[in-house]
């Protein structure tokens, strides 16, 4: 599959059913990597919300005319001792498995990317399991670069 074969369009209204999905994927397969996730259904995001939100841009990528993956940019408020005063987070990244390993993420970050250098935003972040050696291989390989871990104990 070519960049030519991919339609990357901005999500409206009556893709919510389909985000909605896509989402219980994201938690679906972010289980294995949290024990802390809740076992009832859990929404990471108001799809809803975000698609009309000016400070945000939901994304589906789309594959023969069928919705094959999607993700998130949100402007958001920096920590007040950072020296940046808001960044762009991206989430609900998910790709259908049969189209996996094939870029398809990677054409939806580019896209996510140029709307936040356009919005001013010079500082983009996305968080990551770090056991989920795939994503994180898939990240770097389009230049992010690990930042931060986050650590608990029970």
């Amino acid at each position: 599959m070519s960049e030519q074969d991919i339609l990357i369009r901005e999500a409206r209204p009556e893709d919510v059913h389909t985000l909605l999905e896509f989402q219980q994927g994201v938690v679906a397969w972010e289980r294995q990597y949290d024990p802390t996730i809740a076992k009832r259904h859990v929404s990471y995001y108001d799809i809803e919300k975000l698609i009309s939100n000016e400070e945000a841009m939901v994304l589906i990528a789309e594959a023969g005319g069928r919705p094959i993956g999607c993700g998130i940019g949100m402007e958001k408020e920096a920590r007040h001792y950072l020296d940046h005063k808001t960044y762009a987070y991206l989430g609900l990244m998910y790709v259908d498995p049969q189209f996996r390993g094939q870029g398809v993420n990677a054409i939806i970050i580019e896209r996510l990317k140029n709307w936040a250098y356009a919005k001013g935003l010079k500082e983009i972040r996305l968080t990551v399991y770090e056991d989920n050696l795939s994503a994180i291989k898939a990240y770097e390989k389009i230049g992010f670069k690990k930042h931060i871990s986050e650590m608990r104990i029970q």
